[in-house]
Parts: structure tokens; sequence; C-alpha cells
């Protein structure tokens, strides 16, 4: 009989402690459900990390092919922003679980390649033509989260970076409008072209 209660017991103990384990394993499951979901913030660290890399990548190509001293001067600048933002970035991403991308693009791989070939004034032109048309889109991400993103710290980054980037922009269009003559319309300068 002493040993059935014992039996008993311990059935009783090791059921409890197999619930225990499995409430705790579906707990942590469904955080990591959680956090692996997409939502439009970490969709943001995500984007914003990669367009660093990409405007990095492009700028040290023009530092080391262009012989254009303020083309040199922007990209050197390019490399220092985006170095410094990307700095920024990856802890709140971090705190977030949110993994950021760690080569640049495919489409920008392919732009690379191509400019790769380019020499003096076409390159610069192609690779000031890029700085214009990824700030573009850079500035409408950020200014996109930075007005109705959820999560706080991601939003203040957007908020704190948005200038850098909106100054970055002007000067890639007025490079751009100075290097075709002044002759470019604000409809071309607008569409990157």
């Amino acid at each position: 009989m002493k040993k059935m209660i014992y039996f008993g017991v311990i059935l009783a103990l090791t059921m409890c402690a197999s619930n225990g384990f499995a409430q705790d394993t579906m707990k942590s499951d469904s955080k990591m459900q959680t956090s692996g979901k997409k939502n439009s913030d970490s969709k943001f660290m995500m984007m914003a990390a990669m367009s660093d890399m990409n405007e990095i990548s492009a700028s040290n190509a023009a530092l080391s092919k262009s012989s254009n001293e303020e083309v040199k001067k922007f990209a050197q600048m390019m490399v220092d922003d985006h170095t410094k933002a990307s700095e920024e970035l990856k802890p709140i991403a971090m705190s977030k679980n949110v993994m950021l991308p760690t080569d640049t693009d495919a489409k920008h791989k392919a732009a690379m390649e191509k400019m790769s070939a380019m020499s003096g004034d076409g390159f610069d032109k192609e690779y000031i033509k890029m700085m214009v048309k990824d700030h573009e889109k850079a500035v409408s991400m950020f200014q996109k989260e930075a007005d109705s993103g959820k999560d706080a710290e991601a939003k203040a980054f957007a908020a704190k970076t948005l200038p850098t980037l909106q100054g970055h922009l002007d000067m890639a269009r007025s490079m751009m409008t100075k290097m075709s003559g002044g002759k470019m319309s604000d409809d071309k300068m607008k569409s990157g072209m």
C-alpha cells in the first residue's frame, strides 16, 4: 500500500512538472512567434539597415573610382553618416529581436556591377542619380515611420535621422542639376532621372 501511495505521489509530481514545462515551452514558442512576425516597425528597421548598407557600398565605390572632388566629398559624407545611423539602429533592433540584413540587396549589387565598368563623368552621374533615387525612397520611408510608427524607439530613430537624409537628398539633387548643366527639370529631379 505504501508503495502505491509513493508511486501515486511520484506520478502526480511528474505530471505537474511536465505540465509546467509544457506551459513554459508554449509560452516561449508564443513569444518566438510574436517576435518572429514582421510588423511595420521591424520591416522599417530591416529596410533602414539595407538602405545604409547600399549607400555605404555605393559611396565606397565612388571614393575609389571618382576623380571629382565634390563627388568624393559627398561620398565620404554618405559613408560617415550612414555608418553612424547603422550603428545607432543595431542596438534598437537587437532589443526588439529584429534580425537586420548583413549584405546589400540584389538590385544594388546589379547596379554596382554595372557601375564598376564605368569611369569619369559617366560613373559620377550614375552614382549621384542612384543617391537621389535611394534617398527619395529613404526619406519617404523614414517620414512614414516618424509619423506613424508604433515602436517608440524606432519612431524616435526615424525622426532623428530624417533631417540628415533630407539634407543628403537635397545635396544629391543639387549635384545632379549641376552635372547636367543646370538643365534638369523638377519632374526629372523628383523621379531620380
